[in-house]
């Protein structure tokens, strides 16, 4: 068994389409895959009928965009193998993603009004029908240097950092309410990279409600996320996952299969599913 439990599509800020992305699984031995698609599960149904074609179990998968209001950061949470119509997951993130997709129009609309040429109808169009538009699509419209240029990430932060023109960002969820929304779809409920977000205080809190697991093997984690992680999960009785977290061109360049998550709780439910 070798599980992705971590990539991303065009479903949000993907590059790739899901065929693309099983494709490229196929060719780095991956058995097991999970679309972790922001804020949506929209492309569960493809992704499932796909994984049969090409012979990848697809688990349901899901990362939410929350926020710790105790301590004022950012963190994401990610959900697996919940029921397929994912019921209060969705009635959850349904909101957040008009929201999220009214401000990035917003965002092109600021980014126009400094002279930039930003064609709205063909930012729509890098999204499949009734997708959300992200930062990425502006992007890779602007520009065609690789994301972890010395040009792209200049361009990036004049715009969307620092009081550039299109900074700021949309209210997210309530990190509690995310968990809560996983578990009672019959999901579980894993941390994100807390090494990328310091999400580390949170963690006990979020045991309480109902935190299964959390991501150990990622791209942004070192030695020693991986020590406060391993002693997270003894205290609490925890399972560890991992992944790429590949967005194609979107993101930090990275071989899906480079980064794989141990054998779990979550794997041995699918093997008996």
């Amino acid at each position: 068994m070798k599980a992705d439990l971590h990539v991303h599509s065009r479903y949000s800020d993907g590059a790739d389409t899901v065929r693309e992305v099983l494709e490229r699984a196929v060719d780095a031995g991956i058995t097991h895959i999970s679309f972790v698609d922001h804020d949506t599960t929209d492309g569960l149904e493809e992704a499932l009928a796909l994984g049969e074609e090409y012979g990848v179990t697809v688990i349901p998968g899901i990362e939410i965009s929350a926020y710790d209001f105790k301590r004022n950061r950012k963190v994401h949470v990610l959900g697996y193998n919940y029921r397929p119509d994912a019921r209060h997951t969705n009635a959850l993130c349904r909101p957040l993603q008009e929201r999220r997709h009214r401000h990035t129009l917003e965002q092109a609309g600021k980014i126009r009004e400094t002279g930039l040429r930003l064609d709205e109808e063909q930012l729509i169009a890098k999204v499949p029908e009734g997708g959300v538009v992200y930062k990425q699509h502006i992007m890779d419209l602007l520009t065609d240097a690789p994301f972890d240029s010395a040009d792209y990430q200049q361009l990036y932060r004049s715009l969307f950092k620092d009081g550039g023109p299109a900074s700021g960002d949309i209210r997210y969820i309530d990190v509690f309410d995310a968990v809560r929304a996983i578990k009672e779809d019959g999901g579980f409920a894993v941390i994100a990279h807390p090494g990328q977000l310091d999400s580390y205080d949170l963690i006990p809190e979020l045991v309480a409600a109902g935190l299964d697991g959390i991501e150990r093997h990622h791209l942004d984690h070192t030695a020693e996320d991986h020590e406060r992680i391993d002693g997270l999960v003894a205290e609490y009785g925890l399972f560890t996952t991992g992944g790429s977290d590949c967005h194609g061109r979107y993101g930090t360049p990275v071989n899906m299969g480079e980064l794989i998550s141990p054998d779990n709780a979550l794997l041995m439910s699918c093997k008996h599913s």
